[in-house]
């Protein structure tokens, strides 16, 4: 099946726009990426609807509704006061509530936060759920950090942040370095300081307390069945492909399991210092003892598996797979790390991270034929889950394991058909990034028309 490329287009009706928004943020080159991106795929529908640019709504959905920045000062176990710097970026709220992750990790700036917040849009305006996109976090490294430590910085952090959160207005989930542990510590600052025990301010909460069950995996889970459906549509299925993932965190483990689940064999993990290889396929819950439990690194795995290999450094892209899933971070799947993979006969990339795949690698598998899922569909899983989870809470339900994984393969099948079949109706058939772009924007932009300028 040949995949169509993003049409070439002089950007006629976005350069302005694009201009304005590096000129206004000039440093913030991962937000620059992703709103690029997505208004190269918009000319077609702005061709075809006049009224979005008469209505200067590209412009509105790129500029935040709003953007806080704060300082959080805490005290390590050594008597010693840290300062850090948190954000919350409340980017549109058209659809619902502003939703979206808090990141805990020292690379988190404002314009890292703007471009989570800015994909987080269109991925949930794709979920068909009514929540808006949001993004924030911290430069605080979890890493090395007691139970203690990580509290106070928790308790630190919602001090100044639950002034700008609500069920109604902003609910937060984790991300990357914020889990159960930390969805925790900040929930129970939450209600200390509002005197209310309000359910649907955070997702991702513990079951004991209201969290929902396939939260945890969702993310992951939902990539899997997000590469299902791109495979099925070539008349292809996952059972007996070799599948590499990178990164070893909770969206990398979970996808790893549903995909060995489904008959595939995941073959390689990866973590900031390197990668395992087994052949035989990965021990998952092996993998989820060394990271979620004892907090560990992905070289232990060879060490307690003498089957396997670790390669120090290196890129998790030389093994060779049919299906790859990049599950760490952005930009990680490079121009060469592609070639390397279109030498080993890939026939589909998903991308469970944000962006974690550069323009020009997308370009080239695209260009090859590879069937290529975008972050904001694939890994929209995880934000449906948090709404369902909303949804639990606002009813006082709870709903079983089997039950909530149903409705989670039925939201990333309707997510796909939505890409694909919005692909085809612009003239690109196959290409899911254009269908994600232009389908996600056009649900925002109706409704930002119909609540006026504001």
């Amino acid at each position: 099946m040949t995949v169509q490329s993003t049409p070439p287009t002089d950007l006629r009706l976005t350069a302005e726009v694009y201009a304005a928004v590096q000129a206004r943020d000039p440093a913030q080159a991962e937000f620059h990426q992703a709103a690029r991106e997505v208004l190269e795929s918009l000319e077609p529908v702005l061709d075809r609807h006049p009224v979005y640019t008469h209505h200067r709504v590209l412009e509105r959905l790129c500029e935040p509704e709003r953007q806080v920045v704060f300082r959080v000062p805490w005290v390590d176990d050594g008597g010693r006061v840290q300062v850090n710097r948190g954000f919350r970026v409340e980017f549109n709220s058209a659809l619902g509530p502003y939703k979206g992750g808090l990141r805990f990790h020292p690379s988190v700036n404002l314009g890292i936060v703007k471009f989570l917040g800015f994909e987080q849009i269109f991925k949930n305006a794709l979920t068909g759920l009514p929540i808006g996109g949001g993004k924030g976090g911290a430069d605080f490294d979890p890493k090395g950090r007691s139970d203690g430590e990580i509290m106070r910085f928790c308790q630190s952090f919602m001090t100044e942040l639950h002034r700008h959160l609500g069920e109604h207005t902003d609910v937060p989930a984790g991300d990357i370095g914020v889990g159960t542990r930390e969805i925790g510590y900040l929930f129970g600052q939450y209600k200390r300081i509002t005197n209310r025990y309000e359910s649907g301010v955070l997702t991702g909460k513990g079951l004991n307390w209201g969290g929902s069950y396939v939260r945890t995996e969702a993310t992951g889970y939902g990539t899997v069945y997000f590469v299902r459906e791109m495979l099925a549509a070539r008349g292809q299925d996952l059972d007996g492909r070799r599948v590499v993932v990178s990164g070893s965190g909770n969206v990398a483990i979970y996808a790893a399991q549903k995909a060995q689940e489904l008959g595939a064999t995941v073959v390689a993990l990866s973590d900031s210092g390197g990668y395992v290889v087994d052949e035989a396929g990965i021990d998952v819950e092996l993998v989820r003892q060394i990271k979620e439990v004892r907090r560990g690194r992905i070289k232990e795995y060879a060490q307690t598996m003498t089957r396997a290999r670790y390669v120090e450094g290196g890129s998790v892209w030389d093994v060779p797979c049919s299906v790859a899933l990049p599950c760490a971070t952005q930009n990680e799947l490079d121009e060469d790390a592609a070639r390397t993979l279109l030498a080993n006969d890939v026939v589909a990339v998903a991308e469970g991270a944000n962006m974690p795949t550069t323009p020009q690698a997308v370009r080239l598998l695209q260009d090859a034929g590879v069937a290529f899922g975008p972050g904001k569909a694939v890994n929209a899983g995880g934000v449906a889950t948090s709404a369902l989870e909303m949804r639990q809470n606002a009813t006082r339900d709870a709903w079983t394991f089997e039950d909530t994984d149903r409705r989670l393969a039925t939201i990333m099948a309707g997510i796909h058909t939505t890409c694909r079949t919005t692909a085809e109706e612009y003239g690109v058939p196959g290409n899911y990034v254009v269908g994600a772009n232009i389908a996600g924007f056009i649900k925002v932009a109706d409704t930002m028309l119909d609540l006026g300028v504001v």
